[in-house]
């Protein structure tokens, strides 16, 4: 069946090891195994009320996973996938709060019943920090990682102690994850930032119905030996002793040695894959498996070593009472209301008004790019917790558009430093820095490469605060240069607002000034979300004719405005003339905009939204209404763009102001931006396109 060789296995001998394990300890990993047992037997007789809500559990995984939780400790951080239940058991969690979960209750302690069964999100004091756990494989070991690489910041620039007792984080793996590329993204830069992270590899050999023999060239411990300083153990998981001593062993290295390892553990799989995907559909090595169950393994050894096996039946006994007690009482338990599906899609921010000077006295106009850079600058000077990475930031270039330019040589290789050509790393280590209070600025080098990072954005990033029920927003500024310039070509042009748009959770900034890019970057550094900082590298230095007015005096140190607010750029004057047009863009639009209505300035208001994400309605839908026409003007291709949902928004909330259809200017619905400067004039909007569509609707 499916090729895999079925083959006779005899049951493996049971050695008692020579240990050192307090029987306390030892006691207590039984009573938690029997623990984990009851309660996917539980789950199992009741699954018709248990199955309603997809869930996995951790029977045939139990021993490394109670190996590896009862030896966690507070200031650790923890990253527990979806069939660790036991490392849950083991940290402390109670039954009760994990089947909360189960049935996706209100007081569900991780989500507050918004996400699955053993998808943890904890931050209290006396346990282990998890931030927020997706379901997609393998995508945790980039948030973890950036973990580990934060504690390494703070430790290094003396923000947190360094003794036996500094934390160290766990990621949670199964083995068929470690073929995704974004684990590869997380080893590399363990190894290469000598990090004090252990990945805990548990190997089953199934990835759903996929065996081991299909679906990869070698295990865990294999692949690691390519990472040069991931130093690698490799046990049978099913052993308690073996796993705590192992695992005692590699905790107490990485608390004093602060570098990665990587725990490989065989383990069966003895429950189904997850509740709606049952074992008996697809598996014929049931009983190959069962001969390898930690939990008659570990009592045989229990009563070689001296315990009394009736005091052991006791206990097993007394759990499966208890826990059949917490199951009838989460059942009881309130469901979600409806109006809690509307809370924590934001942190809230504390940046809710334009404050500070725009224009101080005595200074000259400032190019946009080094706004930024001076808005960077001020932020590290005054918050030891902000460090900015990316690819090629670093000292020797200070990012292609030099917009980092003097950060490192200022404030040193630890703060400011390139990464490996790693999208999604760049990205997803944000929820790990955020996580251990930090604030990272990251830069992905163009927009047109973002879409590495993508899955890390929408799956990790976006997602943390929702999902773990505020415990865990992701505080983090993405800076992403954007845009046609200069016959960039196909893979330095794009525009990708609309993706983003897309994105619940995030929040996207477009200024086309250098004093909203300084304003906007000092709010986004205060707001506790994941904010994008969309930059357009036209404006940069305003070399682009028509776009001198992006250079601007920059504003004062204090300067901030609220995400979410538009300015008014250009106002129309409707006592003048009875003919007038909002026009509402963002970016190179606003100059589009302004150089096209040169000539009619006063029938001509112009709205620079600002960001995208939030959009300033209000603002919008007042001017629309005052004008009683509407241009939305955008880089991209128009159609499905974000610019047209907001003209589909602009029609119907001011339907009855309007005395034309709402229009909308974009670049040509093609694949990309050629390189050749004819064929990318032709294809993005200019003044002249503008001016047109202004004509149009003045003439209705």
């Amino acid at each position: 069946m499916l090729g895999v060789n079925k083959k006779k296995v005899e049951p493996v001998p049971v050695v008692q090891p020579n240990s050192q394990i307090s029987e306390d300890i030892l006691l207590k990993a039984w009573e938690l195994m029997c623990t984990a047992k009851a309660l996917t037997e539980l789950y199992e007789a009741n699954k018709e009320v248990t199955a309603k809500y997809v869930h996995a559990t951790s029977r045939g995984h139990e021993a490394i996973q109670l190996a590896m939780g009862l030896q966690l400790k507070a200031q650790d951080y923890l990253s527990a996938y979806y069939r660790d239940d036991s490392i849950l058991l083991a940290i402390g969690m109670k039954p009760y709060e994990l089947m909360l979960q189960l049935l996706a209750k209100r007081d569900d302690p991780f989500s507050g019943g918004r996400t699955y069964y053993s998808h943890p999100s904890l931050n209290r004091p006396d346990m282990p920090k998890i931030p927020h756990q997706s379901s997609a494989t393998g995508m945790q070991a980039i948030p973890t990682t950036g973990i580990a690489l934060g504690i390494q910041y703070k430790e290094n620039t003396g923000l947190l102690a360094v003794d036996e007792n500094s934390p160290i984080v766990v990621c949670s793996l199964g083995d068929a994850c470690i073929t995704e590329g974004e684990v590869a993204e997380a080893f590399q830069m363990a190894v290469l930032k000598k990090l004090p992270i252990i990945y805990l590899v548990q190997d089953n050999e199934w990835d759903i119905s996929a065996n081991a023999k299909e679906i990869r060239a070698m295990d865990a411990s294999e692949y690691a030996a390519g990472f040069k300083g991931l130093e690698v153990r490799s046990i049978d998981g099913t052993d308690f002793y073996e796993s705590y001593k192992t695992i005692e062993e590699v905790i107490k290295t990485v608390r004093t040695e602060r570098r990665p390892f990587l725990i490989h553990a065989k383990v069966p799989l003895l429950n189904h894959h997850t509740s709606g995907v049952r074992k008996e559909w697809y598996r014929d090595d049931l009983e190959e498996a069962a001969l390898r169950d930690p939990f008659p393994k570990f009592k045989k050894q229990l009563a070689d070593s001296g315990i009394e096996e009736l005091i052991l039946d006791a206990l097993d006994a007394k759990v499966r009472k208890d826990v059949q007690l917490q199951y009838d009482r989460a059942l009881l338990a309130d469901d979600p209301r409806p109006e809690d599906l509307f809370t924590h899609d934001f942190a809230p921010t504390p940046v809710t008004k334009e404050e500070g000077e725009r224009e101080p006295q005595g200074k000259e106009a400032t190019v946009m790019v080094d706004s930024a850079l001076f808005a960077v600058k001020e932020l590290m000077e005054k918050h030891p917790e902000c460090l900015l990475y990316g690819q090629d930031v670093g000292a020797r270039l200070g990012g292609v558009f030099r917009e980092a330019a003097t950060l490192a040589t200022k404030f040193g290789s630890n703060r400011v430093f390139n990464t490996p050509i790693q999208e999604a790393f760049i990205i997803g280590s944000t929820v790990g820095m955020s996580a251990v209070g930090l604030k990272p600025i990251v830069e992905v080098q163009f927009a047109d490469y973002i879409w590495p990072g993508l899955n890390q954005l929408f799956t990790e990033v976006s997602r943390s605060c929702y999902l773990s029920n505020g415990k865990w927003p992701v505080s983090a500024i993405i800076r992403v240069p954007i845009g046609a310039y200069g016959s960039g070509g196909p893979y330095h042009s794009s525009s990708v607002e609309s993706v983003l748009a897309n994105i619940r959770g995030i929040k996207i900034c477009y200024p086309s000034t250098g004093a909203d890019l300084k304003g906007l970057m000092k709010a986004a550094y205060y707001d506790p979300n994941p904010v994008v900082m969309l930059e357009h590298k036209g404006l940069y230095w305003s070399k682009i004719k028509g776009t001198e007015d992006a250079k601007t005096i920059e504003p004062d140190e204090d300067y901030i405005i609220p995400i979410g607010k538009g300015r008014i750029v250009q106002e129309s004057n409707t006592e003048e003339h009875t003919q007038t047009i909002t026009i509402i863009t963002y970016g190179m639009g606003v100059y589009w905009a302004k150089n096209a209505s040169k000539q009619i300035k006063s029938q001509v208001e112009i709205i620079d939204l600002r960001s995208i994400h939030p959009v300033d309605t209000e603002l919008v839908f007042a001017s629309v209404q005052k004008n009683g026409r509407c241009l939305v003007l955008t880089e991209e291709p128009v159609h499905n763009s974000f610019a047209q949902a907001l003209a589909g928004r602009i029609s119907s909330a001011c339907f009855q102001h309007l005395d034309a259809p709402v229009k909308v200017v974009g670049s040509e619905s093609l694949p990309a931006i050629p390189l050749n400067s004819t064929l990318e004039k032709t294809m993005i909007p200019n003044a002249d396109k503008v001016s047109v569509a202004i004509n149009e609707l003045l003439s209705y």
